[in-house]
């Protein structure tokens, strides 16, 4: 085998390796944004004014709309602040930016609690403003949290 011949299987060898290489770097470099696309909000999510925030409907009696406008004493933009931050979660994993495992394991059970709270309050709200997709992706975050704790058999 000549010299040439070993100079060309080694580069070729080496255009190999470098391709490998790439890909496997692409791969995390994807993974690790995907991640970091829930991470980043999730910081908000733990923050002790969203949790106050959080927390406000979530411990109300709230009946119909009526019952939450008058829950928040004009205070409403704490409720949207809530289901618009669960309403982006669910638009990105509805469009497959986040991994439904990582979203679950940090948000599904508020997520879950949260749509069963309010989910009459917003169907209602739907109705009067005329808006038939508000929140539509808290309403898919949350199917989609259900439905696959279904196929799992989790209680």
């Amino acid at each position: 085998m000549s010299i040439a011949t070993v100079s060309v299987v080694i580069a070729a060898a080496s255009v190999v390796a470098a391709s490998i290489f790439y890909s496997f770097q692409i791969r995390n470099q994807t993974r690790l944004r995907r991640a970091d696309l829930l991470l980043r909000p999730y910081a908000t999510w733990g923050s002790l004014e969203f949790q106050e925030a959080f927390h406000r409907p979530y411990w109300a009696e709230l009946t119909d709309y009526d019952s939450y406008l008058q829950h928040v004493e004009g205070q409403r933009h704490t409720g949207t602040n809530v289901a618009t931050f669960y309403d982006q979660v669910g638009a990105l994993l509805r469009r497959s930016l986040i991994d439904y495992d990582l979203v679950d394991d940090l948000l599904g059970n508020s997520a879950i609690q949260l749509w069963e709270k309010i989910a009459h309050v917003i169907g209602e709200a739907r109705t009067r403003s005329d808006h038939p997709r508000l929140y539509e992706h808290l309403e898919f975050l949350y199917d989609e949290l259900k439905r696959r704790s279904d196929e799992a058999g989790a209680p």
